[in-house]
């Protein structure tokens, strides 16, 4: 069973392949052959899923799917939101600048409530299906661990002390927005045998 991802990013590929598990194939967008940016000109994450999800499944007829994710800061009325890998602007190859823009904008601010959604749009034989995960936490006031990418070094989910960047990819998958997003979406796909 194979179904693409619409996306360019190895370390969500990565992060979702280790979720989905083998028994089935996930392919990247780079593994089909394409090769352009999807621009992401929706308002929610909804809208985006779907912009690239359609995208590719116009194209290529074929099983696929897109996630949107984002950090959404309560004291910043939700930003960053669909901005957050645009957050401190456009054409940067590391996620620094937009962390510390955020953590700029929260410096002094004790309320540091936050949350990582994912959206999830799957398009299989003509349908149109959303999966959402969403994780609560707040923001710690420095950056601190290696792992994972995005803001991950600054979200601490509630009930942990620790970052994101500080779980290993087991840890942080049994949590994240993303996994619950994926969960559903493997139930989905498991629940009809004739989907593919």
């Amino acid at each position: 069973m194979e179904l693409i991802f619409a996306t360019h990013n190895l370390e969500k590929l990565k992060e979702i392949q280790n979720l989905i598990g083998s028994n089935i194939k996930i392919l990247s967008l780079n593994d089909i052959g394409y090769s352009r940016e999807i621009n992401e000109t929706g308002q929610t994450f909804e809208e985006n899923a779907f912009i690239k999800a359609n995208t590719i499944y116009q194209i290529y007829n074929k099983p696929v799917f897109a996630d949107d994710s984002g950090l959404e800061v309560k004291a910043l009325n939700g930003r960053p939101g669909v901005f957050s890998a645009r957050f401190a602007g456009e054409g940067y190859n590391s996620f620094d600048p937009h962390i510390k823009k955020l953590l700029d904008e929260l410096k002094g601010i004790k309320q540091r409530e936050a949350r990582f959604r994912t959206v999830i749009c799957l398009i299989i034989n003509d349908k149109v299906n959303f999966f959402e995960g969403i994780i609560n936490g707040h923001i710690a006031e420095y950056q601190s661990g290696v792992n994972g990418f995005g803001y991950d070094p600054i979200f601490i989910p509630n009930g942990y002390s620790k970052t994101f960047a500080e779980m290993n990819i087991y840890e942080k998958n049994k949590i994240s927005h993303r996994a619950k997003a994926v969960s559903k979406l493997i139930k989905f796909i498991m629940s009809d045998p004739h989907l593919f």
